[in-house]
């Protein structure tokens, strides 16, 4: 195919807050009077097997809160845990939902999160209806910025590297998939990104689709 005709997402950090990074951990942390130092020396043993669903989070809570007994439920922690979750403040949404809507990209994720967070995060910001697919973490057993699940995504779906825009806030991740040969875009806010489509060939779709839009209204 000529051109860019495949775009991979990062979730966290483009379109939504971050799923329990340390901003999150700290908010929870505090609402339940937990002892941050010991919380962070707990999770950093286990947080890799939880982003690659090598543990549930039955356990992953055992490890790291639930060890001893607590004034409040494995349920309202984990209801706290997911009530971080919310658009960013600059999302990249807007973009997502038009580039979704015009049918001519296929669409996929490339993030590191857990099965709980992530299936929670998919399902409440209706990002399922987004996307044609799901290189996650918990899904690959693989994290960013392991070139190989980049290398995954390419050979699940069939694309050239040239042929596809990876959007992501982390240079890191950005420099591993551009290490393959993919368009790597650091997304530093929704005009950034816009200006960085257009140069890619891409928003001149969105362009005829919101036109299109206007005549059919």
């Amino acid at each position: 195919m000529d051109g860019i005709s495949t775009i991979l997402w990062d979730v966290g950090g483009v379109l939504l807050s971050n799923g329990w990074d340390r901003q999150q951990r700290d908010a929870v942390l505090a609402k339940f009077g937990l002892d941050e130092a010991d919380f962070e020396r707990r999770h950093a043993e286990v947080d890799q097997a939880w982003e690659k669903d090598e543990i549930g989070a039955d356990e992953y809570l055992s490890r790291t809160v639930f060890f001893e007994p607590r004034n409040f439920t494995q349920a309202e922690f984990v209801e706290a845990m997911r009530a971080e979750s919310t658009l960013l403040a600059d999302s990249a949404m807007g973009i997502l939902r038009e580039l979704s809507a015009s049918e001519e990209y296929v669409l996929a994720t490339v993030n590191n999160e857990s099965r709980m967070m992530n299936e929670f995060r998919l399902g409440k910001f209706n990002l399922l209806d987004q996307f044609d697919a799901f290189f996650s973490s918990c899904y690959l057993g693989l994290r960013k910025p392991d070139r190989k699940i980049y290398q995954v995504a390419l050979d699940v779906l069939q694309r050239d590297p040239e042929g596809v825009v990876f959007i992501d806030d982390r240079v890191e991740n950005v420099a591993a998939a551009a290490s393959l040969g993919i368009h790597g875009v650091r997304y530093e806010g929704s005009e950034q990104l816009t200006g960085e489509l257009v140069r890619l060939g891409i928003l001149p779709v969105l362009g005829r689709f919101r036109a299109l839009r206007v005549q059919e209204a």
